[in-house]
């Protein structure tokens, strides 16, 4: 017997005065001196949770959670709360009008050193793995297409490379227009993957200079980026404010759909099985409700394993849910598109990428500190990090945000419920945080992450060493 079924067959209410809190203490004490049951997680401090979430398909583990009543098995009483924008989303969570919310990868990194907004962010959960794209208007995948070889199959061979772009974007400056690509926010993972692609390629991203009081990004650009949400992208495009852009699904498939554009490339090619979305916390909500943040973590853990298990077979039925408007709000075919394995770029042209949406496979849920430390890294190559850090500082900034000991805690505790097996996670026994050095990056560099300045300097456009704007 554990405590998940001592609860059922002893429920305790949500609401209970403190004779009967005292009452209930006094018998599951008994039960666990007599030695029926072992000690386990404790009662959640806060029951009543509000979470954030932006419209995007990689925000499925809280929808799911709340769907399968994954929250309300550890006690938790959720309100999912879609937010305006990623700045909006950032300062609730800071002002406690939310509890935690579906986060880019860098914004609690990007709080805790200050750019921004400051204020200390925690996680210990990753969302999901890839789900991106970058998308280029009709008429510039016309002129793109000039400069991309074909399969024998008569389509586009991928994986893309910006290089295809360059000569657009020579053409524009020649005609002296800038070329404008949009991304969701300065420190999400579409503008570090947007610039890597394009750094990739010899398409010079642009710098940020924040000690000069300028964080637009386009210091020495030949590409400008520029923030534009998540859902507003495909009209941006359309009305021609921007000639392209880096987002999340479903809006590259919205593209395709409406036949304004075409996704080129997905992150899953620039990056293989690169880390996306975090669910983030304060610190101080982190410290205050310990029992409450595990319990959280428990149930989107199980959500991910859900959306994953059996090869995807879960994923229609996760294609309705969010295509319900509290959700995504978009219609099923394209949400469906991209997270029942497949990837549509040129109309027609409909590929296998089964591992486009991962929520839990490759260990997709666990805050490795690496994945911290690359997106630093960027921060610092475009000059979001002004100075040069030294390599314990990049070490010693991942340990304050990403909290695998957390995560670590709320895994034990599936395993000892029946739940989840040890062999579904990690060795924690053995898990220093970091992956083996990736190569799997469209330019072919390595990452390592114990090394970061090393990685730094193997490229030829962003800041290393002791190079300041």
């Amino acid at each position: 017997m554990n405590l998940r079924f001592l609860k059922t067959v002893i429920p305790l209410p949500r609401f209970v005065n403190a004779t009967q809190k005292i009452s209930f203490s006094i018998l599951l004490g008994s039960v666990l001196l007599s030695g029926a049951a072992h000690a386990e997680l404790g009662y959640a401090e806060k029951e009543e949770l509000k979470f954030g979430f932006i419209k995007l398909t990689d925000m499925a583990p809280l929808a799911i959670a709340y769907e399968k009543g994954y929250f309300e098995d550890e006690g938790l009483y959720v309100t999912l709360e879609a937010q305006a924008n990623w700045k909006v989303l950032l300062d609730r969570v800071i002002d406690g009008q939310l509890d935690g919310a579906h986060m880019l990868a860098g914004q609690p990194l990007g709080a805790t050193i200050g750019y921004g907004t400051k204020a200390h962010i925690v996680t210990a959960f990753s969302m999901d793995l890839n789900g991106n794209g970058i998308t280029v208007s009709n008429d510039v995948w016309d002129e793109m297409k000039k400069n991309i070889p074909n399969g024998p199959d008569g389509k586009p061979v991928h994986p893309i490379s910006a290089s295809a772009l360059k000569p657009v974007i020579d053409g524009y400056k020649a005609q002296g227009k800038p070329f404008k690509m949009g991304m969701v926010f300065p420190v999400s993972t579409h503008n570090y993957e947007l610039r890597y692609w394009l750094a990739a390629g010899g398409i010079h991203p642009g710098y940020y200079a924040p000690a000069r009081g300028d964080t637009s990004g386009q210091i020495n650009a030949d590409a400008l980026l520029s923030v534009t949400p998540p859902p507003q992208m495909p009209a941006t495009m359309e009305a021609g404010t921007i000639s392209g852009y880096c987002v999340g699904e479903p809006w590259n498939q919205q593209a395709v759909f409406k036949g304004i554009g075409v996704p080129v490339i997905t992150d899953y090619e620039i990056w293989k099985n690169n880390p996306e979305k975090v669910f983030g916390v304060s610190s101080d909500w982190a410290e205050k409700y310990p029992n409450t943040h595990i319990r959280v973590v428990k149930a989107m853990i199980r959500a991910a394993k859900w959306l994953d298990e059996n090869n995807n077979a879960n994923r229609p039925e996760a294609v309705k849910i969010l295509a319900r408007s509290q959700y995504v709000g978009a219609d099923y075919d394209v949400i469906a598109n991209s997270m029942t394995g497949t990837f549509e770029y040129e109309k027609g042209d409909k590929r296998e990428i089964p591992d486009f949406n991962v929520f839990f496979r490759h260990n997709a849920t666990y805050p490795y500190y690496s994945d911290a430390i690359w997106y630093l890294t960027q921060m610092r190559r475009w000059g979001q990090i002004a100075e040069p850090k030294s390599d314990e500082w990049f070490m010693k900034t991942a340990k304050e945000v990403y909290r695998p000991d957390i995560y670590a805690q709320a895994a034990n505790a599936l395993i000892e419920d029946g739940v989840m097996t040890a062999s579904e996670f990690p060795d924690f026994a053995k898990e220093d945080g970091f992956k083996p050095p990736q190569s799997d990056f469209i330019d072919g560099v390595t990452y390592d992450g114990k090394h970061p300045n090393d990685y730094l300097k193997s490229f030829k456009i962003g800041l290393k060493g002791d190079d300041q704007i």
